[in-house]
């Protein structure tokens, strides 16, 4: 995808939604991080569940850590691979605790230090926190990069270097969110919704999803 093509798509994406949101509910740095380490192969509707009477009295790492591993265990059971997940939130809520007076550090390096946090994680606090032009490449932006043409390559890293060097500003901050909400709800991995994609025209997918039968 050219230039010119990759501000018109980004462009149409940011006026149909100019002030794109995470979908995962948090109410301060550390909740959001601890959010995005139980959303990993997870939805955010089901993380969002789990995490509505937790947050509601667990909010910092101190209260997390008193909670501890079996109490936290009791609200994410609903969520896929909770044990190895409780067991690294009190682990990175303990570190933060250790080495950062319980505040999340605004830095990838020191982020991915953290149990359970790889470089997606660290991209989304980085970005939804703290502001952070990242770009946090999950399934659905992988897929978007390889699909639209927009940014392809074989790794998520791959994807994340080339969208860091072409999407344009003033798009950078809010295009994760943009393609990440595409991917889910219209750029789908099984059947695309090409009839109803506002950048159809400017995707390299061939061929084009027809509209479903009336």
């Amino acid at each position: 995808m050219n230039k010119a093509d990759t501000f018109e798509f980004f462009r149409r994406l940011a006026e149909a939604n100019p002030a794109p949101e995470t979908e995962l509910r948090w109410t301060n740095p550390y909740t959001l991080l601890v959010a995005v380490v139980l959303s990993a192969q997870a939805t955010d509707v089901g993380v969002n569940k789990a995490t509505q009477a937790l947050f509601e009295t667990v909010d910092t790492p101190d209260k997390m850590v008193a909670l501890g591993e079996d109490g936290l265990k009791q609200h994410i059971r609903t969520i896929g691979l909770f044990n190895t997940k409780a067991k690294n939130v009190i682990a990175l809520s303990a570190l933060l605790i250790a080495e950062h007076g319980g505040v999340v550090p605004a830095d990838r390096a020191l982020l991915e230090r953290l149990p359970g946090v790889g470089r997606k994680t660290a991209n989304v606090v980085l970005n939804v926190a703290f502001a952070q032009e990242t770009f946090a490449v999950d399934t659905h932006i992988f897929r978007i990069g390889n699909r639209t043409g927009l940014a392809p390559g074989k790794t998520p890293l791959a994807v994340e270097q080339k969208l860091e060097r072409r999407v344009p500003q003033p798009f950078r901050l809010g295009a994760h969110h943009w393609l990440i909400l595409h991917g889910r709800y219209v750029c789908k991995a099984r059947r695309p919704e090409c009839w109803r994609c506002i950048v159809a025209d400017l995707c390299r997918y061939r061929p084009k999803t027809p509209a479903p039968a009336a």
